[in-house]
């Protein structure tokens, strides 16, 4: 070992030392992030102008100490600029949009919230590295499933009616007049509603094995008044109940789960004589050195510390990771008697795939 110290380039050293130093940054500061979406301070600042941060305590019912210095780390990260000079802090429109607005599609704030979970995690992933048992989704706290939902919701909103359904072959068409869609792996239901919202002739039901997020879907379809056209119900993704299907639908949850394969062979038994799939799946590659990119990177991470721990939890034949590749998906739909595959349309993160009989 000495020796191999003594043949390192220092200069590729300490380059990289700098890449992990910035890491560890961005690791401290997320957790600043999901402070201040949490306590509603991005919100607050969103379109306020420049801002003390006993002013933006004052509005946030917040401690001021504590603001000021939640203030400095935001001015550390760019996030917020802060002017000297008036010892104002502003948070710029463009970075509000991606902070401070759910209903954006650019917002990202999501993603931080659901950190606490994940790292609290963080015991249990050590040991079923060692043992190679799994961490199930179940088990992670409610941060998780708030933050996961709150991370997807904005990308459905902007492209789910108005891009990827466009995409399959006819199914707005089926839509418009009247179909029976069923949303598997529904979680918190935004995906089932959007479309919900969007086609008030059809009729749709979300199922998902955790009862916390249907509880959670009910109570939106309610506040949003959809209870008519949409129902949530507890039912795991191999067996939901029927209902003749010309739509059966699964946003970012087939590489989820420990059988992929069962789930898809109970939406081939389940679908009409003329309906179809719509998978939605991370854009990422199969092969390491295409994922060397921020979605990749962001994507893989995920997958080592959720998307492959829960599979495995399941104790299924499959362990598949969010970034099995296409080939593997479409291996997996063909066994399951899915036999017509297209990759209807794709975005920066995703892939929609219509898939039939």
């Amino acid at each position: 070992m000495a020796s191999a110290r003594k043949n390192l380039d220092q200069d590729r050293v300490v380059e990289f030392l700098g890449r992990v130093v910035v890491d560890s940054g961005a690791a401290f500061a997320g957790l600043s992030t999901s402070i201040g979406a949490r306590l509603g301070l991005y919100t607050a600042m969103a379109g306020a102008g420049p801002l003390t941060s006993a002013q933006l305590a004052d509005h946030t019912g917040l401690v001021e100490r504590y603001v000021r210095e939640w203030l400095a780390a935001q001015v550390a990260g760019e996030y917020v600029r802060y002017e000297p000079g008036t010892c104002t802090y502003l948070l710029p429109d463009e970075h509000a949009a991606v902070l401070a607005d759910p209903a954006q599609p650019t917002y990202a704030a999501g993603a931080f919230t659901m950190l606490s979970s994940l790292y609290a995690a963080e015991d249990a992933l050590v040991d079923a590295y060692r043992t190679g048992q799994g961490v199930g989704w179940q088990e992670h706290g409610p941060g998780l499933f708030e933050g996961v939902a709150a991370f997807f919701r904005p990308g459905y909103a902007a492209l789910l009616v108005q891009e990827w359904l466009p995409a399959l072959d006819g199914v707005v068409e089926k839509l418009e007049q009247g179909a029976s869609v069923a949303d598997v792996g529904c979680g918190f239901g935004h995906s089932t509603l959007l479309m919900a919202q969007a086609f008030p002739n059809s009729r749709f039901r979300g199922f998902d094995f955790h009862g916390p997020s249907i509880e959670a879907a009910r109570r939106t379809a309610a506040e949003q008044g959809l209870s008519d056209r949409v129902s949530f119900s507890v039912a795991a993704a191999q067996d939901f109940p029927d209902g003749a299907y010309d739509l059966v639908t699964f946003f970012d949850c087939l590489h989820d789960l420990g059988d992929p394969g069962a789930a898809l062979r109970r939406a081939e038994q389940t679908l009409a004589a003329d309906g179809s799939c719509m998978m939605v799946e991370p854009n990422t590659s199969a092969h390491p050195q295409d994922n060397i990119n921020p979605i990749g990177r962001s994507f893989a991470s995920t997958s080592a510390t959720l998307c492959l721990p829960a599979a495995i939890a399941q104790q299924g034949p499959h362990a598949l990771g969010n970034h099995a590749g296409e080939d593997a998906m479409r291996e997996i739909a063909d066994e399951a008697g899915l036999h017509s595959w297209k990759l209807a349309t794709e975005t920066l993160t995703n892939r929609i795939y219509d898939v039939r009989r």
